[in-house]
C-alpha cells in the first residue's frame, strides 16, 4: 500500500458517549476514516500510526443529516466510521488521536 495514502485515510477520533464507553469496556477505538478506505487500509493505517495490533476492523456509513437553516434545507456530508479491536493489554495514545 501507497505510504501516503495510510497517513490520509484516517480522519480523527469520534467522541461520543457510547465510544467512550465502547473504548473502555471492550476495547474499541472509534475513527472517522475515508469513505473510500477499505478494512485493509484501515487496519494498516492504524497499526503503522498507532504502532498496536489490531485484532478486527468493522465499518458503517453514516448517513449526512438533512437540516433546515434560513435558506432552505441542507445536508452534511455523508462519511465512514470505523470500529477498530484492539488487544487487551495494549494502550492507544489519545494525544495521538487527538493530533490527526
Amino acid at each position: 500500500m501507497n505510504q501516503e495514502r495510510l497517513y490520509k485515510v484516517i480522519l480523527g477520533p469520534v467522541f461520543t458517549e457510547k465510544a467512550a464507553s465502547d473504548s473502555e469496556d471492550t476495547n474499541l477505538l472509534v475513527l472517522k476514516v475515508l469513505p473510500s478506505s477499505s478494512k485493509q487500509e484501515i487496519k494498516a493505517a492504524v497499526e503503522k500510526l498507532f504502532e498496536t495490533e489490531v485484532l478486527g476492523v468493522r465499518t458503517l456509513n453514516v448517513k449526512g443529516k438533512t437540516k433546515r437553516t434560513r435558506f432552505g434545507l441542507g445536508k452534511r456530508s455523508d462519511w465512514k466510521k470505523a470500529y477498530i479491536s484492539i488487544p487487551g493489554g495494549k494502550e492507544v495514545d489519545l494525544e495521538k488521536v487527538m493530533a490527526l
